[in-house]
């Protein structure tokens, strides 16, 4: 006897598509809002209003551009560390102060504090970190630099609909990145004006536009540009995790073998709930090869969406699951803040 087939799941929600297409990338055009809406059967005005209404409440944290540090020139790694338990969070408070730090989590392994950071062209990153170390008094601390970029783009489901196998080609890899890239003095002022948060408005862009005595359509080409060197990602909005409801995540870490890591990090970088997948380097305490960084509302559907992984694609993988216990730090990485030098010159005694 078959089991009965599945109830359909509804059709999302003109809300719901509009939260889920708005972490896609937002069009830089005169009125962004105005073709999304359309695109998913609001008005402009019904648009407008819901996303003031999710900032208000502080799901939307921001609507800005994302830019990729190494094709700008700037050196940035994860970085894991193992702490005394009553040590960490005094170690942590020193890590946060750095400027180039943007996120920083306690997690279940003996590693047990995780950060990324990143550097100017003009620094030298493992300078930063062993200073770090130092200050922070850690026993053990790893760089873990991307070796190969499979995907990033955090992109939440708002719908609850998707399977947790759900795929789709990743946006960004490393075949979109370009390390000779020469930054202009009209990057790094397009990337303050773009970095900042843009205003939920019929022309977000008007005031960046203005500060860069550019039009619209000018600014747009040279974002283009920016998108092809890829120096630019997309403009789009972000959302805070726990906010939004993703109370959870889970870093899939899987020691697959060298000869494995190409075709396997495709494979699991197409899975749509994964944001994130890297070839990392290993270490004699540190088998893991290709990290997966998943979200969920519960541990069950982080776990869940982990298995889902293991299931299709990495069965007999040796792997280990970790998972954020403390949110130390959490923001957007700034370029070209002067509080990063001021850091350099009073830990380091040099400018970068």
């Amino acid at each position: 006897m078959t089991a009965p087939a599945a109830a359909p799941k509804p059709a999302p929600t003109p809300r719901e598509q509009l939260l889920n297409r708005i972490q896609r990338d937002i069009p830089i055009t005169r009125r962004p809002y105005a073709v999304i809406a359309q695109e998913v059967g609001l008005t402009e005005a019904e648009a407008l209003s819901i996303l003031r209404e999710v900032k208000a409440e502080g799901v939307l944290r921001q609507v800005s551009a994302i830019f990729d540090t190494r094709t700008l020139g700037y050196q940035s790694s994860l970085v894991a560390a193992v702490h005394d338990e009553d040590q960490l969070d005094a170690g942590a408070e020193i890590v946060n102060a750095h400027p180039g730090v943007s996120h920083n989590y306690k997690r279940n392994h003996d590693f047990n504090l995780w950060y990324t950071i990143a550097v100017p062209p003009e620094s030298d990153l493992e300078t930063h970190v062993q200073k770090l170390h130092e200050l922070s008094g850690a026993r053990l601390t790893r760089l873990m630099p991307t070796l190969h970029l499979f995907k990033i783009g955090v992109e939440f489901d708002m719908t609850g609909k998707e399977d947790w196998n759900a795929k789709a080609k990743p946006q960004y890899t490393s075949e979109q990145r370009n390390i000779g890239y020469q930054v202009t003095d009209l990057d790094r002022a397009f990337v303050t004006e773009f970095q900042r948060d843009l205003p939920v408005t019929e022309e977000p862009y008007a005031d960046a536009c203005a500060a860069l005595g550019l039009s619209i359509e000018e600014v747009a080409a040279h974002a283009e540009k920016m998108k092809a060197a890829g120096a630019l990602r997309r403009v789009s909005a972000v959302f805070r995790h726990q906010k939004a409801g993703f109370t959870f995540n889970a870093m899939g870490v899987w020691a697959v073998p060298q000869d494995s890591v190409a075709e396997v990090g495709r494979q699991m970088a197409e899975f749509k709930a994964v944001s994130h997948c890297y070839l990392r380097p290993t270490y004699p305490e540190w088998p893991y090869t290709i990290f997966t960084m998943v979200h969920g509302r519960s541990k069950e559907e982080a776990f869940g969406k982990i298995s889902a992984i293991e299931q299709e694609v990495a069965q007999g993988v040796d792997h280990a699951i970790l998972y954020s216990t403390k949110e130390y730090k959490k923001v957007r990485l700034e370029f070209y803040k002067p509080e990063f030098y001021d850091w350099a010159r009073e830990h380091l005694g040099t400018e970068a």
